[in-house]
């Protein structure tokens, strides 16, 4: 856990309906890479832990047999819920409120072939988590670890539309809630912890086997998403505003009208970075 920080169950409270539209999507290749590395077969369980709206179970649901997606927040489970019946997989997937620090906590849960983490265990207990995560893998399981590739570079020279103004949405952030990134109902003045590798290592897994699926995809982004995207995330949830929201949103669209006045921006979708960890020797 962050140092000087507690979780608290207001972190995402509000983001989940903002997500599907805001939030830019993994690598198209992501279920096919796993597939080939893991390998699946259509017939295995899969525990998403922190699940949110199920965008990573969703995404898998055709390589298993049954998921169960976790998560505290009520909103992302419901959302979860509503993407698994348009999706006609709700008979195959169990959605959870819970914590992660809970499992297994009498839950009934069982035995799972994989289990991933979709840029959430951060925000965990993590040397609890990924302990008892392990107990809960099938002997020889994978415990996936996938996020967005921070070190590439997403430029859009030459592109059709101007580039999203990511510093100025951080700092009208900052002028609306403060300085210091907002984390329910504390703050974060170090950011989120890294080092999982050290994390999955105490716990007992071997590995990792780290995958890149590339992206690159030119994005046509529009003020509603880029809104989306901010209202998405943990640090300008819509709560953080309280009776401000409504002006810091006229104030957001009159900074994207100013930085593209067409409506328009261009965004290339990152890469997926993956860590395989196995539950017991590498394979």
């Amino acid at each position: 856990m962050v140092v000087g920080w507690e979780w608290d169950d207001t972190l995402f409270s509000g983001t989940a309906a903002y997500y599907e539209r805001g939030r830019l999507p993994y690598a198209a290749g992501l279920a096919d890479a796993l597939a080939e590395e893991l390998p699946l077969d259509g017939e295995g369980r899969l525990l998403d832990v922190g699940c949110g709206p199920g965008t990573i179970a969703l995404s898998l649901a055709h390589l298993f047999g049954e998921i169960v997606g976790v998560d505290p927040d009520s909103g992302m489970i419901a959302e979860a819920r509503r993407g698994a019946a348009d999706r006609g997989v709700g008979a195959r997937t169990r959605w959870v409120r819970a914590r992660a620090e809970a499992l297994p906590a009498g839950l009934g849960l069982g035995t799972f072939a994989v289990a991933t983490f979709g840029q959430s265990f951060h925000w965990m207990d993590r040397d609890l988590v990924a302990a008892t995560v392990r107990d809960m893998l099938l002997p020889g399981g994978a415990l996936v670890h996938i996020a967005d590739l921070k070190t590439e570079p997403r430029t859009v020279d030459g592109m059709p539309h101007p580039a999203i103004p990511y510093a100025g949405v951080d700092a009208l952030v900052k002028r609306y809630l403060g300085p210091v990134r907002r984390a329910g109902r504390g703050v974060l003045a170090q950011g989120t912890p890294g080092g999982e590798d050290e994390v999955f290592v105490r716990a007992g897994f071997s590995g990792p086997r780290r995958l890149v699926v590339p992206g690159g995809q030119l994005l046509v982004r529009s003020f509603d998403d880029v809104v989306a995207w901010v209202f998405s995330m943990s640090f300008s949830a819509p709560h953080l505003f309280e009776g401000r929201r409504d002006d810091f949103e006229a104030d957001l669209r009159l900074l994207l009208r100013e930085a593209s006045p067409s409506g328009r921006f261009s965004e290339r979708a990152p890469s997926t970075e993956v860590f395989v960890w196995r539950n017991g020797p590498a394979v």
